[in-house]
């Protein structure tokens, strides 16, 4: 055995191959954990982003409207965004964002160094994938663990993204400050233009803003944005996106600002109309942040024609103890073809009053009568079929009979009138006299299939509004007299996508025939007399070179008009929240001159199209005072052309116009002495009872008014059901418009 050489140590030389092995083991361990960090982040699947949408509203176009969000933000494609910005943004937050792997060393190193000379800190190492992640997945606070999770979140994105799509995420999700979230909001809250028309100057702008938007928005403090926009140009020339020349050129450019909206924005109560209901369907996130593109009806031409001619139509008088300014209203306008909804106002203010009116029960007056007089032209009547206005008294079982009366200097008209006249001109009489003859039930039942929603209470006062309505059903129940009988369902939203463009829902138009187009062709020849000379509403004729056809109502502080052309139909209303209270106006001096206002600009550049008559209908000079054939004998003024359904025209000439017609005769209409003598303590009931299936409304407490119509009805009694057990008033009558 051979002895160690003197001077060797082998105890050395053990532990430095000792030491060598540990490090290899170290180093084995710690390549190990990077390769299991690595093998981590690869297979672990990134956490789903909480970065809010807002859900988009368009009109009927397609153009925006409004906006559901918590956080307004609109998602852009890279495409769709200047390239400026996109230079801007890296040269002043990542320069060197296309090289580095997610955390930039250089960047990191650069700000330790110039936060520990400034003594407080003046820059961050923060990559634009780094702030990103913190956008993406967390929250503000600083911590260890918070930073740990930063840096694999920070790996897994650069790993799975592009570099591109990474800096299309960072655009859409940063905070510009006001409520603007992402590039495509940010560009039109401080530009009011998209984020692919931006200037050069611009887009330094915005580029600046996030670092700290309190600090640099233009709105803010102008001098400090104009100087972060220097910087920003001076990176980019540095870092070569653009020239010195140009960097100068663009910090010479002039703030010009778009300024801030405030207010309610547009349609604001049909937008909320849409909210409440997709919030039947979907939930409040999901409307604030899923970013749904909802496709409603909305035309802004027609709604702005139609706030246009409601704003200046609105009295001013007074302001309720509530401080909302009286009176209010509501408009709404349909396709009457296919129920979409292509204006709605619910209110003078949405910032002052959030109550949609629009969707509001009130009495509708005389608006009310049409329903009742269709009813009568698919029941055997036709629009020359005559009834006397004169003193009745219509029975109510168990109680005093009813005695309906005009409005104006008299009480009746002592003659027969033509149903078409007495729809013309609103004749309460008459109208009453109807529908007792048909049974109210008949009026209702009518109403209720063209379109209202009910309940509806039959009743003899029924035909005179007394039943509360909402403007939207009466829009809708007059839409088949505009699309020749058939029934629509209004409906605001066409279509809903998600935020990546799938349909979650399709709206089908239903429309289901309801009436014979004949006779409503006949009740639409009526109701556009409603709009002529002599008519209730004849400023709609003098305001519109196109044809149009309406009825007029009022009732205790109500004033209605509710009117159509082949292409649009509409309900106006005008009245005071708390109904008691007058609106000093009539349907026809209130309501009608808004119509015709916004119709006129509405369909300003569409041409004007008659109604067609359909299939079977005929037309013969008829005598006004009898309804029946014009001879020659009958007064020239008196004669008028009147069209019928085929088969139901009258057959019998003039009685009353004849050779001896200039003898003196006696006044033959259910008195023998004249008008003048007669006594209406005096007269007989008409003896015939009320069909049982007419019901006693509901007590009502608002006032009966002096209404706008020739033939303001007195208050009727109710009409009890049978056996009868109370003996209730009925509903204050609406009136009749002069």
């Amino acid at each position: 055995m051979k002895k160690p050489r003197k001077g060797t140590c082998y105890v050395g030389k053990r532990a430095k191959k000792s030491w060598f092995l540990i490090s290899e083991l170290a180093l084995g361990l710690a390549l190990l954990v990077i390769l299991a960090i690595g093998i981590y982040i690869l297979v672990t699947p990134l956490p789903a982003a909480t970065v809010p949408l807002a859900s988009q509203l368009f009109d009927v176009q397609g153009r925006p409207i409004a906006k559901f969000y918590t956080e307004n933000r609109i998602e852009v494609p890279l495409s769709e965004i200047s390239q400026d910005l996109q230079n801007a943004v890296v040269a002043v937050e990542d320069y060197r964002f296309f090289e580095h792997f997610g955390v930039d060393p250089v960047a990191v190193i650069r700000a330790l160094v110039r936060n520990m000379q400034a003594g407080r800190v003046v820059e961050g190492g923060s990559t634009i994938t780094q702030q990103l992640a913190k956008n993406l997945y967390l929250t503000p606070e600083r911590t260890m663990q918070r930073k740990i999770r930063e840096l694999f979140l920070t790996f897994k994105l650069e790993t799975r993204y592009s570099k591109e799509q990474i800096l299309r995420l960072y655009l859409n999700a940063i905070d510009f400050g006001h409520g603007a979230h992402g590039i495509e909001v940010a560009a039109q809250t401080y530009f009011g233009k998209s984020a692919s028309d931006l200037t050069l100057a611009e887009s330094a702008l915005l580029a600046g803003i996030p670092r700290s938007p309190g600090w640099y928005s233009p709105y803010i403090d102008p001098s400090a944005a104009l100087a972060r926009r220097e910087t920003v140009l001076s990176a980019m020339a540095q870092h070569g996106y653009i020239s010195t020349e140009e960097a100068a050129e663009a910090a010479q450019e002039p703030l010009r600002l778009a300024g801030l909206k405030r207010g309610p924005g547009r349609a604001p109560y049909f937008v909320d109309y849409v909210f409440r209901e997709l919030e039947h369907r979907y939930n409040r996130d999901m409307l604030h942040k899923g970013g749904l593109k909802i496709y409603t009806t909305l035309d802004i031409e027609v709604q702005e024609a139609a706030e246009q001619a409601f704003n200046q139509g609105l009295p001013a008088v007074f302001k309720d103890s509530n401080g909302v300014t009286q009176p209010q209203g509501a408009l709404v306008a349909l396709n009457p073809e296919t129920g979409e909804m292509l204006a709605l106002i619910g209110g003078r203010d949405f910032t002052e009053t959030q109550l949609n009116r629009a969707l509001s029960k009130r009495q509708s007056g005389s608006a009310f009568k049409p329903f009742v007089y269709l009813a009568a032209l698919e029941n055997g009547y036709t629009a020359a079929s005559t009834l006397v206005c004169e003193p009745i008294a219509l029975p109510v079982q168990g109680q005093v009979p009813w005695t309906p009366t005009d409005y104006g200097t008299e009480d009746y008209h002592y003659r027969p009138m033509t149903l078409r006249e007495a729809l013309t001109i609103s004749d309460n009489v008459v109208s009453a006299r109807l529908n007792y003859e048909l049974g109210p039930a008949k009026g209702v039942a009518t109403a209720i299939d063209l379109g209202i929603s009910g309940p509806l209470t039959p009743h003899l006062s029924s035909v005179l509004g007394t039943n509360e309505v909402t403007p939207l059903d009466m829009a809708a129940a007059f839409a088949p007299f505009a699309n020749g009988g058939k029934k629509v369902q209004p409906f605001a939203i066409r279509r809903v996508e998600d935020r990546f463009g799938r349909v979650m829902e399709e709206h089908k138009s239903k429309v289901q025939a309801v009436a014979d187009p004949k006779a409503v062709y006949i009740l639409t020849s009526i109701l556009q007399g409603v709009t002529k000379p002599g008519g209730t509403a004849s400023v709609v004729g003098r305001t519109l070179d196109r044809p149009a056809a309406g009825k007029t109502g009022t009732s205790q502080g109500n004033a209605w008009f509710v009117g159509y052309t082949p292409e649009l139909v509409a309900a106006v209303y005008v009245g005071n929240d708390v109904p008691a209270r007058d609106v000093y106006g009539t349907g026809g001096g209130l309501a009608a001159p808004i119509f015709a206002n916004f119709v006129k600009q509405a369909l300003a550049s569409k041409p004007a199209r008659e109604f067609t008559p359909p299939p079977g209908i005929v037309d013969l000079d008829i005598c006004a005072e009898t309804g029946l054939l014009a001879t020659r004998w009958c007064p020239q003024e008196g004669i008028y052309n009147e069209v019928f359904v085929q088969g139901t025209q009258p057959w019998q000439p003039c009685t009353v116009h004849t050779p001896w017609s200039s003898w003196p005769l006696q006044w033959p209409f259910g008195n023998s002495e004249s008008p003048e003598t007669i006594d209406l303590g005096e007269m007989t009931p008409i003896p015939v009872p009320v069909p049982d299936t007419d019901e006693t409304p509901p007590e009502t407490t608002l006032p009966a008014e002096p209404p706008e119509e020739p033939g303001a009805a007195s208050t009727p009694p109710a009409e009890p059901t049978t056996p009868p057990v109370t003996e209730e008033p009925q509903p204050a009558a609406a009136g009749a418009e002069p």
